[in-house]
């Protein structure tokens, strides 16, 4: 099971959504004040861990979901090392849960992207062995 997992992507896309959750929070921050900058990272850490996990999902064959929730995890576990494990507003703690959602159904739309373009792809071969 462990040697089908792509981990290399899974911690690079865990970077990249921390990485992309602080490109967006900060500005918020920095313009509009904590409140915003705090409901801004809670969305931001849904869309970006979604994004991620389809990027993720365009290079695998098979346990989508299970990738995307890995991304989900990885980011996570960024975000605890680079806070140093700090408390955390409960609207973070929602916000890791919403990574983990979020590259799940990223995975999965990936997924669902792939099997249509392989049946696609399947119907035209048959249309030309047709002909």
């Amino acid at each position: 099971m462990i040697k089908n997992i792509h981990w290399a992507r899974i911690v690079i896309a865990g970077f990249l959504v921390e990485a992309a959750i602080f490109a967006v929070f900060i500005p918020v921050f920095v313009l509009l004040g904590e409140q915003p900058g705090i409901y801004t990272a809670v969305l931001a850490s849904f869309a970006m861990a979604f994004l991620f996990g389809m990027w993720v999902g365009r290079r695998i064959e098979s346990r989508f979901v299970l990738h995307g929730m890995l991304v989900g995890v990885a980011a996570t576990l960024v975000y605890i090392g680079l806070s140093f494990a700090q408390p955390e507003p409960w609207q973070y703690i929602v916000a890791h849960g919403l990574k983990i959602v979020g590259g799940a159904l990223g995975a999965r739309v990936a997924e669902g992207r792939k099997r249509k373009a392989t049946a696609q792809r399947e119907t035209a071969a048959a249309e030309l062995l047709k002909e």
